[in-house]
This record gives C-alpha cells, structure tokens and sequence, in this order.
C-alpha cells in the first residue's frame, strides 16, 4: 500500500478509510464519534491533549492507520494515529475509538484453535511490551494496538510513544478492561490522566483514558 495521504476537508472524508463504509458509519458508533472530534478540533480533541504536557501540539494525524505486526495476519488499524510534539520529544500516538462496542476477543478468544504463527505473533507482541504470557480474559486488541504505537515510534524515530482509548461512552464502559491491562503491565490507570510504563527497548510508554464529548455522538 502506498503511504500517501490525502488531507480531510471534513468528518465524512474518513468514511471511505473504513473497512465497511455501509456499517461502521452510523451516529452514535466510535468510527463517526471520533472522526467529528478530530475535525472539530483546532489540533488535538482537547481529552487527548490532557494525555500530553500543556505545551503539546499535533503534528499529524491519520484516520484508519494500518501498522504491520510482527509475523503474518493482518495489519493493527488504528483509529486515529497521531504524531504530537511536547517541548523536548516527540510521541507516537495509537487512538482507539469507543462508545459502547466491546475490545474484541479475549486472548483465549483470539488463541481458540490458534495457528503457530497466531502464537508467535502474540509472543512478539508480549516480548515488545516486556510482559508474560496475558491472562486469558484480558483483551487482544489493546495488547496489538499498544504494540503499533511502540512499532510506529521506532519507525518515525519518536522519543515516546502513547495508546489512548477514546471512548465517547458517558457510563465508560469497558473501563474495567483497560484498567485490567495497565494492570498486567505494571502501572494503575485512572479516567482521563496518563499512566507511564517504560518498555523493554527503554522507550516511555504512555497509557491513557480519555473520555470524549458526548456532543459527538450525534451526526453533525
């Protein structure tokens, strides 16, 4: 795929950027959410920017970014990849958009009947965060969408790198799951402030909560 981007004129350009259009595009869904949220932004939607020093500016952003993963299977889409400058570094930023929809399969779900090549993509990805083996009931998706962020600083040559989930959901649902996940890799999580991990490679690691505006939930 080629990376050339084309910048948005508004919300409705991300719509073709999804991997079904018809479905994904609805009012009240994170794919529709969060693409009203960056467009109405002047630079980061200001729950992302509390994730990051005062000072911090968005360099880039990129709807539905695909991150290639360790080993074969398909790419890490995220949501939103942002590149976002504080005063002294730069981060490398992987946005996960939710209202109500749940994180996908669990491990257990994902490894049922699992290929060798399914396992040694998981242990890539584990060996990248510096953790064991993921307890069953935890979440997938945050394990290989944090696992972009980090694989995307190294490629831009970023100083740190960040996994927001930006969840639209005034009853934060599936909070719990994210908090169990900072957890498993050694820090505690709190709504709408960063947790900080440093892994393996010596890279800071940013994990954040960021509650959006429900004003979003609605087509504009």
């Amino acid at each position: 795929m080629a990376k050339i981007y084309i910048p948005t004129r508004s919300a409705g350009d991300w719509r073709a950027l999804l991997a079904d259009p018809e479905k994904h595009w609805r009012a009240g869904y994170s794919a529709m959410a969060a693409a009203q949220s960056w467009e109405a932004a002047d630079g980061l939607p200001p729950e992302i920017a509390a994730m990051f020093a005062s000072e911090a500016q968005l360099l880039l952003a990129i709807p539905e970014h695909q991150v290639p993963l360790p080993g074969r299977g398909a790419a890490s889409q995220c949501d939103v990849f942002a590149l976002v400058r504080e005063s002294d570094r730069r981060i490398a930023v992987s946005v996960e958009a939710k209202v109500a929809e749940p994180f996908g399969p669990t491990v257990s779900e994902w490894l049922r009947n699992a290929s060798d090549g399914k396992r040694a993509r998981l242990s890539a990805i584990c060996d990248l965060l510096g953790c064991g083996t993921p307890p069953d009931d935890l979440y997938y998706q945050l394990f290989h969408r944090t696992a972009a962020a980090l694989l995307e600083a190294r490629r831009f040559g970023t100083e740190a790198a960040a996994m927001i989930v930006q969840s639209f959901s005034q009853e934060h649902r599936w909070y719990d799951d994210f908090a169990a996940f900072c957890a498993f890799l050694g820090t505690t999580s709190k709504r709408n402030a960063p947790s900080r991990i440093t892994v393996p490679c010596g890279m800071p690691l940013i994990l954040g909560w960021a509650t959006g505006d429900d004003e979003f939930l609605g087509e504009r």
